[in-house]
């Protein structure tokens, strides 16, 4: 019996809604990068890219358990001497949840090039409105 490989053209996509309000950011990121991937399919194969396209709202609403709000540290550098800086999450969710969300699902992906294309078919917004209506996506309950 021969293995399933997939073949990047014969990908088939589907959209995804899925509504973060009241999740948990790490669990939510978990089951939000298995469809970016892809194995959450029948056809999934580790060098191709089969992953489905997903649309994240109410991500200002997204929830951490614990003391994480006033603990976490969100730490990049400029790349200057002296150029390591810290942000606390509470204000970085005051000022872009959609960032937060976004490095907790790239954290989780492949680091190469396969990586860095299953992120850009992740969308994420502060509210309910998003701009996908075209593709007539699915709500998916998580």
């Amino acid at each position: 019996m021969k293995s399933f490989i997939a073949k990047p053209n014969e990908v088939v996509r589907k959209w995804y809604i899925i509504d973060a309000e009241g999740k948990k950011l790490g669990r939510l990121a978990t089951e939000v990068a298995k469809i970016l991937r892809g194995k959450n399919k029948p056809t999934y194969t580790p060098h191709v890219d089969t992953g489905d396209h997903v649309i994240i709202i109410n991500a200002d609403k997204v929830e951490l358990t614990g003391k994480k709000l006033e603990q976490k540290t969100y730490k990049y550098h400029t790349g200057h001497p002296g150029g390591l800086r810290e942000i606390s999450y509470k204000t970085m969710m005051a000022d872009n949840p959609e960032k937060v969300f976004f490095l907790a699902v790239k954290g989780m992906l492949p680091k190469n090039s396969l990586g860095r294309k299953m992120i850009k078919k992740m969308k994420v917004y502060r509210g309910t409105e998003h701009r996908h209506q075209a593709q007539s996506p699915e709500m998916l309950e998580i």
